[in-house]
């Protein structure tokens, strides 16, 4: 696994986090796996494997999106794996809000201490995030992964792999079929095949990467750090002066911010939406139980957890993140039955061919947009 910081947290005292209390945090606080011996293990983490391999010849077939053999690497993990992963990636992509935030401070008395205890406790704050979440994923595409450079002088000629690499959480794979009662072959080739339509759709279409990462940065670029300002939309939101936020993160968000998310909404509407169609549209030929395991992982969604699992999942976002395989689904079955797969295929052409947010929840409006 790639080291989740490479250094101290806050050795340079510019990082606004302490990634590695987070993950010290996070590792400390995730509950185990389910019970399996270590032939099991082994097992599992091999079969996973071997999906992932199978499923990207047959997701590529039914897409007819053509990307590179092997461009990104495919890691099968625990959950501390997936933890320290994540804390990667997320420190990579935030990293130029971490930075302005520390500049900002930079002249201000007293900062150092204050942002010494700051780092402290959001590094808490996030692990116990993390941990929660380690225990929910299945697979995850990580879009944002560093692209390894060859160490070795000697191939230092060679190009560095491409950024991204897919991840499959087993102990999660094997607790979920587990609670199903499924049969774990087809469960685990089920997930892979769903996982690895991301992978396709991050390396078949090379502008994707860049445009997201840049609408994530723009979206930084525009948070509010006056302390007065964020309270005052923290007390209309409590008060009810404002709309009712979806998740704790909308409370702070500024006019422009919402919509930089409501493009980031529709294209991951599109993308979750359009590998659980791949997945249940290549299930019949290669999952032989893909009717009866769909029906339960729906139901399993429908659901839902605790009550604590569920307010955890309305501040974190995961309500939406559900919505979004609903609506995206929705709207990739109705343009594939007007337009068929080619026509479908045209939104992966640019930016400016993605559906709008409007547009997830009104396929015809995009089918005429594109196919006039």
């Amino acid at each position: 696994m790639t080291s989740a910081s490479g250094s101290s947290g806050n050795g340079n005292g510019t990082d606004m986090i302490d990634w590695d209390l987070a993950v010290a945090t996070a590792t400390r606080f995730v509950r185990p796996g389910p019970e399996v011996t270590r032939d099991e293990a082994r097992a599992v983490v091999a079969e996973l494997r071997e999906h992932a391999k199978e499923a990207e010849g047959h997701v590529r077939e039914y897409t007819r999106m053509g990307a590179p053999a092997g461009g990104t690497p495919v890691l099968v993990v625990d959950r501390p794996g997936w933890i320290k992963a994540n804390v990667a990636g997320f420190r990579t992509v935030i990293s130029p809000l971490t930075s302005k935030l520390a500049s900002r401070r930079a002249n201000v008395p007293g900062s150092a201490a204050m942002s010494a205890v700051g780092s402290k406790m959001t590094g808490v704050e996030l692990g116990l995030v993390l941990s929660f979440l380690s225990t929910k994923v299945l697979g995850q595409y990580e879009t944002f992964a560093p692209a390894e450079v060859p160490a070795d002088l000697s191939e230092m000629g060679k190009p560095a792999t491409p950024p991204g690499r897919l991840l499959l959480v087993a102990p999660n794979i094997v607790s979920v079929e587990r609670e199903l009662d499924v049969d774990p072959h087809d469960f685990r080739l089920w997930v892979c095949l769903h996982e690895e339509t991301h992978r396709t759709q991050f390396t078949a279409v090379p502008w994707l990467r860049d445009h997201i990462e840049g609408e994530i940065q723009a979206f930084l670029a525009e948070t509010e750090i006056d302390p007065a300002t964020l309270f005052e939309r923290l007390r209309e939101a409590v008060t009810g002066g404002g709309a009712s936020p979806e998740n704790i993160v909308e409370v702070v968000q500024s006019p422009t911010q919402r919509e930089i998310l409501g493009r980031l909404t529709a294209v991951m509407s599109l993308l979750e939406g359009h590998a659980d169609v791949v997945m249940d549209g290549v299930g019949p030929q290669v999952v032989p139980s893909v009717a009866e395991i769909r029906e339960k992982f729906q139901q399993r969604r429908a659901k839902g957890a605790s009550r604590m699992d569920q307010l955890l999942r309305r501040l974190l976002g995961m309500d939406a993140k559900l919505r979004q395989y609903q609506d995206g689904a929705v709207f990739v079955n109705a343009v594939l039955d007007s337009v068929g797969m080619e026509g479908l295929n045209k939104v992966w052409t640019s930016p400016n061919t993605l559906p709008t947010k409007e547009e997830i929840h009104n396929p015809a409006a995009w089918v005429a947009r594109m196919h006039r």
